[in-house]
């Protein structure tokens, strides 16, 4: 549906950021080509994830591969409040759905 289609996909991306930054964590120093071995993920994808997350500073480039940086945890908490933001305006527009379906026509 194209009211929930952006919606999704945003997700999706977000999620995909995250599990790339958690596989680095774990795996610090790391590649692409591992990473993408890692998660099943495609390499121009875990490509895109990097470079978003390095310009955030939550990642860095060495000669091993990619790094978290000494910003990535508190960053962590910025995003996981962010998060809980969107599940309670979600939560809001479910009710709301609620009471439209309750309408009759």
């Amino acid at each position: 549906m194209i009211i929930t289609y952006k919606l999704e996909s945003e997700m999706e991306l977000v999620g995909r950021h995250i599990k790339v930054m958690r596989a680095v964590m774990e795996n610090q120093p790391v590649g692409i080509i591992r990473l993408s071995q890692i998660l099943g993920v495609p390499e121009h994808k875990v490509r895109y994830s990097l470079r978003i997350l390095e310009q955030e500073g939550l990642i860095s480039p060495s000669p091993g591969g990619a790094e978290v940086t000494k910003k990535t945890k508190k960053e962590m908490k910025n995003i996981r409040e962010v998060l809980k933001r969107v599940v309670e305006e979600g939560e809001k527009l479910i009710k709301e759905l609620d009471e439209i379906e309750k309408i009759k026509l």
